[in-house]
């Protein structure tokens, strides 16, 4: 399990600003369900000032992805437009006492967030799109411009660190010796060599095993079930397809019919998903 932060942890369980903001003027939408991580920030913002009066988030991703924007939107309230603009990634992360290396792509998303959020504000077209071959990441969506931009931000040298901070490569690996090619030219740039040594990829887990793979899904739903039923609410197990695990939300308590209730669904992902060693989906009811 990943080594979270206390303030990581309470952000997670305690989220800040959750849910969109009534009225809202300026809305940034990144990343995408199929990819595991999906953002949208809305933000009021006076019309004279460009101060954000207001800043809301609504997510589907890991406990990280959710610590990383209920922090962006602490941070950003107050703030006016261009000092938003200023806030880094490596703001968010530090304003939560840090995250696991490998988490540091949410900090990158949330960002981005922003940087959409402003450009719909001021009635731009904020562009993700990918020009014609400058795809580098298929499984991920990540171009090279945002791996460029990431390596220079973050002075990041391996491809497991791009990795960690941009997602690219984390699927297939097809993309590492496009993603070696952007780390020479730009540490060149900056006087710097390029090792391909430290950046090589660690050895594929074995796969596990159908029954291996159930047992893991069950103990990890076992240890969140005792939190669940502190506010007298419980999740059972109901099948398992692929990808998809599937859980009812039952009791009583905050969990059945609760507004958090994807919150809750977002950490037993992220339970599961530490647990699992894989990506799945945590979705509500039955695929029948």
């Amino acid at each position: 399990m990943w080594d979270y932060s206390e303030k990581v942890q309470d952000h997670f369980f305690n989220p800040r600003n959750a849910g969109a903001v009534a009225g809202a003027n300026a809305i940034g939408d990144v990343g995408s369900l199929s990819c595991g991580d999906a953002l949208r920030l809305s933000l009021k913002v006076d019309s004279d000032s460009e101060t954000i009066l207001e800043a809301g988030f609504q997510t589907f991703g890991c406990g990280s992805a959710i610590a990383s924007s209920s922090a962006l939107t602490e941070i950003i309230k107050g703030m006016t437009l261009e000092d938003a603009l200023k806030v880094s990634n490596q703001d968010i992360a530090d304003y939560l006492d840090g995250l696991p290396p490998e988490k540091m792509h949410c900090s990158v998303m949330g960002r981005e967030a922003l940087q959409a959020a402003v450009a719909n504000y001021r009635g731009e077209v904020w562009k993700d799109d990918h020009e014609e071959g400058a795809l580098i990441c298929k499984c991920f969506a990540v171009d090279a411009v945002l791996i460029e931009d990431t390596i220079r931000a973050n002075g990041l040298s391996t491809v497991e660190e791009v990795t960690n901070y941009t997602k690219a490569g984390g699927g297939c690996s097809a993309c590492h010796e496009g993603i070696e090619e952007i780390l020479t030219r730009v540490l060149a740039e900056q006087g710097r060599t390029f090792d391909p040594t430290a950046s090589a990829p660690a050895p594929k887990k074995k796969k596990l095993g159908t029954l291996e793979r159930v047992r893991r899904i069950e103990t990890a739903i076992a240890a969140i079930r005792p939190n669940l039923q502190r506010d007298h609410g419980d999740v059972e197990l109901v099948e398992i397809d692929g990808k998809n695990v599937y859980v009812n939300m039952t009791g009583a308590g905050a969990c059945s019919g609760c507004q958090m209730a994807a919150t809750t669904l977002d950490g037993i992902q992220q339970r599961i998903v530490e647990d699992l060693g894989e990506f799945v989906r945590v979705l509500p009811g039955s695929a029948l």
